[in-house]
């Protein structure tokens, strides 16, 4: 019976062992070099959707109005509907 107790203070210690080993690997594989991602610039715009989620119109984001004007225009006399989301794009640099 003796014999049994050992047994399980060694698995216990042996599990234990195997999980710091697991968790100081998880640390190592955290921490990863790469890339630094640059500064994107992006600029905001109103875009016009139909139901399909194909893009219809873009306008300026001061023409809010304007571009909800289009979508409802789009939408009336049981068309498919018709929606204003934001929509960013990146500014491409002239270097």
């Amino acid at each position: 019976m003796a014999r049994k107790v050992v047994n399980r203070k060694e698995k216990a210690a042996e599990a234990e062992a195997a999980e710091l080993l697991l968790m100081a690997k998880k640390k190592k594989s955290g921490k990863r070099k790469g890339k630094t991602a640059e500064n994107v610039r992006l600029r905001l715009y109103w875009g016009v959707f139909s139901q399909n989620l194909k893009r219809v119109a873009v306008y300026e984001f001061d023409q809010q109005k304007e571009a909800e004007k289009r979508a409802k225009e789009l939408s009336k006399n049981g068309k498919s509907p018709h929606f204003v989301q934001k929509v960013k794009e990146e500014i491409k640099s002239a270097e």
